[in-house]
């Protein structure tokens, strides 16, 4: 895995509507909604399926992708209007956080940022490059299944075996 980026590292491109390197100098709750959107690096795990062991709570990420994910883009098909479409999809956000970030993919800017970690090279806020998630071989660009290709029942089958 590669290294969280360093904090003296230049500033990447300088986004309009976003303070400079925000995420290293702002808390979460203090972000703007710009700012809160700006950390999502765009790798598009968070939108895979996960089973959870009943008995040990244990979390693995299945190859299965929400019907929404876009898996050219690695984005929501249907973002503004997915909770309509997938009532369950979770409404991430400073309060929210905490509850779920135990099952975020360990490279995802809100969960490195909640356990006060820093964000990776490759992360479009520090490269400057929104396919610089991509290029690092990060995101599920083109290895995902949608959901509805598979049966509930057949989810272990694409159990994803790494660490996300």
């Amino acid at each position: 895995m590669p290294e969280p980026s360093s904090p003296t590292r230049p500033d990447p491109i300088c986004r309009e509507g976003l303070r400079p390197r925000f995420w290293e100098k702002v808390s979460l709750k203090n972000l703007t909604p710009k700012e809160w959107e700006a950390l999502c690096d765009g790798c598009g795990k968070c939108c895979l399926n996960k089973l959870e062991d009943a008995d040990t709570g244990e979390i693995v990420f299945t190859r299965i992708s929400c019907r929404l994910l876009d898996d050219e883009t690695c984005r929501c098909a249907h973002y503004v209007v997915r909770r309509t479409i997938v009532p369950e999809c979770v409404q991430l956000n400073p309060g929210t956080l905490g509850d779920v970030a135990y099952w975020m993919p360990i490279t995802c800017a809100y969960r490195l940022l909640w356990e006060g970690k820093t964000l990776y090279d490759w992360h479009p806020l520090v490269s400057g490059d929104p396919e610089s998630v991509h290029r690092a071989g990060i995101s599920v660009r083109g290895w995902t299944v949608p959901e509805l290709d598979v049966p509930v029942e057949d989810w272990e089958d694409h159990v994803i075996e790494e660490d996300l």
